[in-house]
């Protein structure tokens, strides 16, 4: 955990989501590795979530500051 400027606590993390669907009638296997930021209080919840379970989160997608790629920046997690 680090803290910004303004004070806030904030996490700089990976989320990994794998699932299987059906497409055009065949199963396709997805697996995903997204960049994650969370800023102020849900910072504690995540320090709380158990790695490794799946969990749901709500956010947003953003720009990386760099401009490479993208970053879910969450704002909710439900722990399960």
């Amino acid at each position: 955990m680090r803290f910004t400027p303004a004070g806030l606590a904030a996490l700089d993390l990976s989320l990994k989501h794998e699932s299987e669907i059906a497409q055009l009638g065949a199963n396709r296997r997805i697996s995903v590795e997204v960049r994650a930021r969370a800023v102020g209080p849900v910072t504690e919840s995540l320090l709380a979530a158990e790695l490794g379970v799946e969990h749901d989160f709500a956010g947003f997608i953003g720009a990386h500051r760099n401009g490479r790629g993208i970053v879910f920046h969450i704002q909710s997690i439900e722990l399960k």
